[in-house]
C-alpha cells in the first residue's frame, strides 16, 4: 500500500478504531501446527494435522484444534433467499452486486443498521460453531469491499467484523482474520486474533501478517510456486498447507494436499 492509500485508510477507519472485548479467555492455533483446509469437504485429517478450518454445517475433528468457516460478508448461490432483499448490496441500477469469482452477491454492510441485522444471523452462525466444539471461527470475504464497487469501504468491513469478534468471544471462540493484509495493523481494535491467509506466499504478503501477528498464522495455497515460496521464507515458523482450489474432500477426482 503506497504512503498516500494508508493515510487515506487511516483516515476512513478511524471513527471505528474502539476497544474491543479482551480476548484472553479464547484459546488460538497452535502455531506451526500441521494444517489441513476442509472447508469443502470434511475428511479424516491426515497424519500428522492438529488444526483442522471446516464448513460450519460439518461436526469438528475428534480431538484436534477446529476452526469453523462461515460466510460472513457474501451469499453462496443456494442461499440467496435465506437474506432480505434490502441486504444484498446493489448497484445504482438497483441490480444485486456480484462477486463474478465465486458468483456469490455481496452483503451491504455499509450502514450501522444494516451491518446489526447481517451481524445477528452469521452470529447465530458462530453459536452453532460453539455449541459443536469448534475453538475458532473464520469468517470469510473481510476484503468484500475491495468488490462492492466503492459502496462501502473498509471502516464499514472493520466495524461489521467488530460486531462478529465481540459475539465469538463471548461464546469462548477466537476469530481468524481472512485474508485483508492491509488491514492487519487494525487488529488491536477488531478484536481478531489469528490470521487464515490465501496464497501468502504466492502474493510475498506473509510478512505483512506476521508484523501485527507474530507466529499465529495460517497459510493455505493453491499452486506449487506459491507452496514453494512460503516453505522457502516460513516453513520454521507458520502453518503451511497446499489445497486444490475447490478444497476438494480425499477421495475425490480434485483432491490434492501438499505441505513443506
Amino acid at each position: 500500500m503506497s504512503v498516500a492509500a494508508a493515510a487515506l485508510t487511516a483516515t476512513l477507519v478511524a471513527p471505528f478504531l474502539t476497544a474491543s472485548p479482551a480476548s484472553a479467555a479464547v484459546t488460538l492455533p497452535p502455531a506451526h501446527a500441521g494444517f489441513d483446509y476442509q472447508i469443502g469437504g470434511a475428511y479424516t485429517p491426515p497424519a500428522g494435522v492438529s488444526v483442522v478450518s471446516r464448513d460450519r454445517e460439518a461436526a469438528p475433528a475428534a480431538g484436534l484444534y477446529n476452526i469453523c468457516y462461515v460466510n460472513a460478508f457474501q451469499v453462496q448461490p443456494d442461499e440467496l433467499g435465506d437474506w432480505d432483499a434490502d441486504l444484498l448490496l446493489r448497484d445504482s441500477a438497483g441490480d444485486v452486486i456480484i462477486d463474478e469469482e465465486w458468483n456469490e452477491a455481496i452483503l451491504d454492510v455499509g450502514t450501522a443498521a444494516k451491518r446489526e441485522r447481517i451481524a445477528a444471523k452469521v452470529n447465530g452462525w458462530i453459536d452453532g460453531c460453539a455449541a459443536k466444539g469448534f475453538q475458532a471461527v473464520e469468517p470469510d470475504n473481510y476484503d468484500s469491499y475491495t468488490r462492492s464497487q466503492d459502496k462501502f469501504g473498509s471502516s464499514a468491513a472493520m466495524a461489521y467484523i467488530e460486531l462478529l469478534s465481540a459475539h465469538a468471544h463471548a461464546k469462548g471462540l477466537a476469530i481468524a482474520q481472512k485474508n485483508t493484509s492491509d488491514l492487519a495493523e487494525y487488529r488491536s481494535s477488531t478484536g481478531l486474533d489469528f490470521v487464515v491467509a490465501e496464497e501468502c506466499g504466492r502474493y510475498d504478503e506473509c510478512g505483512d501478517y506476521t508484523e501485527y501477528f507474530g507466529d499465529n498464522v495460517i497459510d493455505v495455497e493453491y499452486g506449487a510456486k506459491g507452496l514453494t515460496a512460503a516453505c522457502e521464507g516460513w516453513k520454521d515458523k507458520l502453518s503451511i498447507v497446499r489445497r486444490d482450489l475447490d478444497v476438494s474432500p480425499i477421495g475425490s477426482s480434485g483432491y490434492l494436499r501438499q505441505t513443506c
